[in-house]
């Protein structure tokens, strides 16, 4: 079965890229062994800005002609929260076949609760990421509160969003189908019977568009 097409993988591996060059030059500018080791701080810095402020440009791209309908329609399935999603959360928080019972009565769409969660965070600290940056870099314009504000905030969230990150990273390795089906785009129906019920039986479309 098809999961994403082409322009979808292609923009998650876009942005992953421009994700882990985020992280290294972050590290490299934050954390003194990194950047004594690298040095060229000026250049780190350059790489780091541009990075950034090219992160939403893929997505854009993807979204704005007839190639993105895919993604449009995985964007409105994130935004759209169910009663499989509230049985996910449940099962968060219980053990052994309570856990399993409720996962099995939530019947999930195409993504589950938490990966709309996560999206839906990744997303907007994107945008919060991007504006502190902006004004971190372009600073003339603003006042030193907010240059000290957008400072303190892209500080902290970059360390929230790396560890959200990580926690991405390390939940698609445990479920290597998933992970195969960012490169080939396909999973099985046995993956699809187990893990997103509600899409595979057709009860899952996106929302529709807005008029």
């Amino acid at each position: 079965m098809l999961r994403f097409d082409f322009v979808e993988r292609a923009v998650h591996w876009v942005n992953a890229v421009l994700f882990g060059i985020l992280v290294a030059t972050g590290a490299a500018l934050y954390v003194e062994p990194i950047g004594a080791l690298i040095g060229r701080r000026a250049i780190v810095q350059d790489i780091h800005v541009y990075a950034g402020v090219s992160l939403p440009v893929p997505l854009v791209i993807a979204l704005a002609g007839s190639w993105g309908r895919a993604l449009r329609d995985d964007v409105r399935r994130f935004n759209r929260w169910s009663t499989a999603d509230r049985y996910w959360f449940r099962a968060l928080f219980r053990g052994g076949r309570d856990r399993f019972r409720l996962v099995a009565t939530g019947q999930n769409g195409k993504f589950n609760a938490g990966q709309k969660l996560n999206a839906s965070f990744v997303a907007g600290a994107g945008l919060v990421m991007l504006v502190t940056g902006i004004i971190m870099r372009w600073y003339h314009p603003y006042p030193l509160s907010w240059r000290t504000g957008a400072t303190f905030v892209h500080d902290w969230l970059a360390l929230g969003l790396g560890l959200v990150i990580l926690g991405h990273v390390g939940l698609a390795l445990r479920d290597p189908t998933a992970m195969r089906s960012m490169w080939s785009g396909r999973v099985s129906r046995r993956w699809a019977a187990l893990h997103a019920p509600a899409w595979l039986d057709g009860d899952d479309p996106p929302a529709p568009d807005e008029p």
